[in-house]
């Protein structure tokens, strides 16, 4: 360290931001670039340690980023750019990394209330991108909360991140259920679990999205198997023109979503508190 600047990429901090970019210290997140760094702090996520770079404090939000980092943060330090690079997951550094607290996950943190629940079941979503983009459009079409089940990809990985863009900081998650727990957890409360499928006789448009609903989805490969299939209450299809076939899963997730959201009258945020993720509380 010079200056008070860190120079060295060996420096432990740098060797933690790593580790924990690759997923080898998960009670940490590693979150890149000021506009997820922006999205965290709103959402309340506890910061342990932050690297930028001067640069990063030559533009009007860079320094204000800067600014209240240091302000709750005390181990908040400036590095090289090379340093910065070193830690990077994407291809040109951003000028800022932020390790902070895993939020919380469960199904403690889906609080009900007295919405009308609207959650999204991922059964093995193993893209990052793709899990990422499906927890954005839930929060976007006003699920209630998203789960992940075992075999999924970690919906706090860094590509994950980038493709929620906060939505994982302020949608209720529960993670690595198995497709059992969840599915049972909803007939408990009273919520119909949907499944798609392309043979399926109903369309996605003729069920009633105003009750309690779970969106049922599978990995991007192969989909759900029969038997995951028929474990939903129901089924439906999207119709799809031909030869083609299917839909990315976020894409079908998201025509289901904005089905629901129309219904139910637009896509209100429903079942949250203002200002970010709720905490465990009891059911």
């Amino acid at each position: 360290m010079t200056n008070g600047k860190i120079t060295s990429r060996k420096n432990p901090l740098v060797q933690q931001a790593r580790a924990v970019r690759d997923g080898h210290a998960r009670e940490l997140v590693f979150v890149e670039g000021v506009r997820l760094c922006e999205e965290a702090l709103r959402a309340g996520v506890d910061v342990e340690s932050v690297l930028y770079t001067a640069a990063l404090e030559e533009s009007a939000s860079g320094s204000r980023l800067v600014e209240e980092l240091r302000r709750i943060c005390p181990r908040a330090f400036s590095v090289t750019e090379s340093v910065l690079e070193s830690v990077a997951d994407t291809t040109t550094s951003q000028g800022v990394v932020v390790l902070a607290r895993r939020p919380l996950t469960g199904a403690g943190v889906i609080v009900l209330g007295d919405v009308t629940p609207l959650i999204v079941i991922m059964h093995r979503a193993n893209n990052p991108a793709n899990a990422g983009a499906m927890v954005r459009v839930a929060e976007a079409a006003g699920a209630t909360a998203a789960v992940s089940t075992k075999g999924s990809t970690d919906l706090f990985s860094a590509r994950a991140l980038r493709g929620s863009m906060g939505s994982a900081f302020r949608l209720p998650l529960w993670t690595g259920a198995t497709l059992g727990e969840s599915l049972n957890f909803c007939a408990e409360r009273g919520i119909r679990t949907v499944s798609t499928d392309a043979t399926a006789n109903v369309a996605y448009t003729e069920i009633d999205w105003t009750m309690p609903r779970a969106v049922v989805v599978g990995p991007e490969a192969g989909g759900l198997t029969d038997a995951e299939t028929h474990a939903a209450d129901e089924c439906v299809r999207i119709p799809m023109l031909a030869p083609v076939e299917s839909l990315n899963v976020a894409v079908a997730l998201g025509v289901i979503l904005y089905e629901a959201a129309r219904q139910r009258g637009g896509s209100r945020r429903q079942g949250q508190e203002a200002g970010g993720r709720r905490q465990v509380k009891p059911l």
